[in-house]
């Protein structure tokens, strides 16, 4: 019966992860505005919510360092999928990426995406409680 239930929410807590990662990528590009030479980073979310999905039966085992020079073992990027830089839209002399108008943008649209998630996450917790409850 638990693994129905984990089946049941497994899409919409990957895309909750998901964002909720997206969303700390952003936040740097925002904090890395002035930052000479720095590079926007973000991820195509459609490819990563499919690795997710496709990986959510894998074991969550990961590798363990024995050693400090030992590498992490993990991908450079999201769910898998890896950072993409952001195209430049209009350069700068510092060779900074970021477009602020661009990240606030994307920071706002990933927070409401968010919040529907969690909305639709609460919807089917009350449709399984008024399943249970009869």
């Amino acid at each position: 019966m638990v693994n129905r239930l984990d089946n049941y929410l497994s899409f919409n807590e990957a895309s909750l992860n998901l964002r909720a990662q997206r969303q700390q990528l952003l936040a740097s590009n925002i904090a890395n505005a002035d930052t000479p030479n720095y590079q926007a980073r973000d991820i195509e979310f459609s490819s990563a919510l499919k690795n997710a999905l496709s990986r959510s039966g894998e074991s969550a085992v990961g590798l363990s360092k024995t050693d400090v020079a030992h590498l992490s073992g993990k991908a450079d990027g999201l769910g898998g999928v890896p950072l993409l830089y952001r195209p430049v839209q209009q350069g700068s002399i510092d060779g900074n990426t970021v477009d602020m108008d661009v990240e606030r943008t994307q920071f706002a649209d990933n927070a409401i995406r968010y919040e529907a998630g969690l909305t639709m996450i609460s919807a089917q917790i009350k449709k399984m409680l008024t399943v249970i409850q009869g």
